[in-house]
């Protein structure tokens, strides 16, 4: 009677044992990555200069940005490339640990995800036609036709500011920025809203034929990774931040923003309360 007992006790034990260890790694996506010695991220390679192909291969702040994330906390990169409206919700389902957008930091993403410490401006503006002399301010874009992207915070700020000025502003929505500007070249919009440094890059290589239309109509707001917001992966955005921090102190955050955007930006060190 006792030697059965004791070895049930003894299986139980060792199953713990076992299972211990997988525990450990569903709660902790930061040891998880370094077992596995790789971070599966999730970006969009229509999203220059943040992200984008080049010769067939991704180039672009993230990639230059999260290769010394992966050098410091030791594991390498892999990024999936997704649709934005597809993003956020496969973050959600699981289906990878990080989101590299990156995305704007707002207070309703906030109340729902874990972000990183901010990595450059994300305040919104209009990129017109050059030549377009009947765009000279945001408020021109009354009566007319702008372009955004799905399922983003551009989009989100664009169908606010149009009803805040109470304009008849018609506004098409696009899978990706890329399609927006081939629409916004051919004339059938006459703007395109999305973040500055975005359209700083997009004026920069298409030097003539873009500009940046100022001021720029939105919040003042900052880009970061993004995470699901529970124990599991707060120790990688933790660790994360951490190299971050580094970047901006040492000015390689800097010079990462004066490659890719022409400029470099303030940004605070965390956003506690974002503006939109």
């Amino acid at each position: 009677m006792t030697k059965p007992l004791l070895t049930r006790r003894a299986a139980g034990l060792a199953a713990a044992a076992v299972l211990a260890p997988l525990a450990g790694a569903r709660a902790n996506n930061l040891d998880k990555a370094r077992r596995a010695g790789e971070l599966l991220i999730a970006t969009e390679l229509h999203f220059a200069p943040f992200d984008f192909t080049e010769g067939g291969r991704q180039v672009g702040m993230n990639s230059e940005l999260f290769a010394v994330v992966g050098q410091v906390l030791g594991f390498r990169i892999r990024f999936q490339d997704l649709p934005w409206p597809g993003v956020l919700p496969g973050l959600e389902a699981g289906r990878f640990d990080l989101v590299a957008g990156p995305a704007t930091i707002t207070r309703a993403r906030m109340e729902r995800y874990r972000f990183t410490a901010p990595i450059a401006n994300a305040t919104v503006a209009l990129l017109k036609r050059s030549n377009d002399s009947t765009i000279g301010k945001p408020e021109d874009i009354n009566g007319k036709t702008v372009a955004s992207a799905q399922a983003t915070a551009q989009l989100a700020q664009l169908q606010a500011y149009i009803a805040r000025m109470n304009f008849n502003t018609q506004v098409r929505e696009y899978q990706s920025f890329s399609e927006a500007y081939a629409d916004l070249a051919a004339g059938r919009v006459v703007a395109v809203a999305n973040s500055l440094p975005n359209l700083a890059y997009v004026a920069q290589q298409r030097r003539g034929a873009f500009s940046v239309v100022s001021p720029p109509f939105g919040a003042s707001l900052y880009f970061g990774y993004l995470g699901r917001k529970d124990a599991e992966t707060a120790p990688l955005i933790d660790a994360i931040d951490g190299v971050i921090d580094t970047m901006r102190s040492d000015g390689r955050l800097a010079a990462l923003q004066t490659k890719w955007f022409g400029q470099s930006f303030e940004v605070p060190a965390r956003v506690v309360e974002a503006n939109a």
